[in-house]
């Protein structure tokens, strides 16, 4: 059985290096963002887009103390444990495999935009140009290609490069474990520190230890992968079939149609004959 991984971001050891950004780039062969302007900020894009995967989203805060704060929070795909992306596809384009990475399958991938908006952090990104959906995929193939040539399981780039051991990368339970030893430690700074994995949508693969609320870093304490998308998505495919059906009926009745009338015509001519 294919043991499940995770990757662990640490915020309360972040440095802001933004390293973890540099490899993703190398390891996926991603081109520059030529249109990154600046605004006034240390953060080097916006937002994620359909050629950065992994964004450190820098924020300044002054807690209720007065206390000011550096907020650096790796801002990349959560790989969730029930995906909303996946349910979401209208067209099958996303797979949870069984080690926990959620992937974009681009042969399939229309760019409909409909995983972007069912994923609770709009996390996937449409290229508007190749009309392809793009996101973490944590590293999937590096992972596989080393399990396979060494039988030891590679970390993804961005975890490979951190200096700080911010980010780790082990089994699900391993990177569980390690959370709460994180958190422990933490709280003797930070009183509410947590770990961000919500269950909502059934766990994630992508686990933090945020040094406050999720609620502090603009992040939806308990998001969901609704029911309603496995209802939409069976209306959806019935919608399809019943199209489907009625459009074989008219195609068939044509077709009888003209069977009748050729048939009529050739029993016209018997009678002439």
């Amino acid at each position: 059985m294919t043991q499940e991984i995770a990757m662990l971001h640490d915020m309360t050891r972040c440095t802001a290096c933004r390293g973890c950004m540099v490899a993703c780039k190398q390891w996926h062969d991603l081109p520059p963002d030529m249109s990154t302007p600046f605004e006034g900020q240390y953060q080097s894009h916006k937002d994620l887009t359909s050629t950065v995967y992994t964004l450190i989203e820098m924020k300044e805060r002054v807690d209720d103390k007065g206390k000011f704060h550096w907020d650096f929070f790796k801002k990349n795909c959560f790989h969730c444990g029930d995906p909303a992306c996946a349910k979401g596809c209208p067209e099958n384009a996303i797979d949870r495999n069984e080690n926990g990475t959620v992937v974009i399958n681009q042969d399939k991938c229309v760019g409909c935009h409909y995983c972007e908006h069912n994923c609770p952090w709009h996390i996937p990104k449409i290229d508007d140009v190749k009309h392809k959906s793009y996101k973490c995929d944590l590293c999937y193939d590096r992972i596989a290609h080393g399990y396979e040539t060494t039988g030891e399981v590679l970390k993804p780039a961005c975890a490979k490069t951190c200096t700080a051991h911010a980010l780790e990368f082990g089994t699900l339970e391993e990177m569980k474990q390690l959370a709460a030893e994180r958190v422990d430690l933490a709280r003797a700074s930070h009183p509410d520190a947590n770990i961000y994995s919500p269950s909502g949508v059934g766990g994630t693969h992508m686990i933090y230890v945020l040094p406050e609320k999720p609620e502090v870093f603009g992040l939806p304490a308990n998001p969901v992968t609704p029911l309603s998308i496995d209802l939409w998505k069976a209306g959806r495919a019935f919608t399809k079939l019943a199209i489907g059906g009625a459009a074989a009926g008219i195609v068939g009745a044509m077709v009888l149609s003209k069977m009748m009338k050729s048939g009529k015509s050739t029993a016209k001519e018997q009678e002439k004959g």
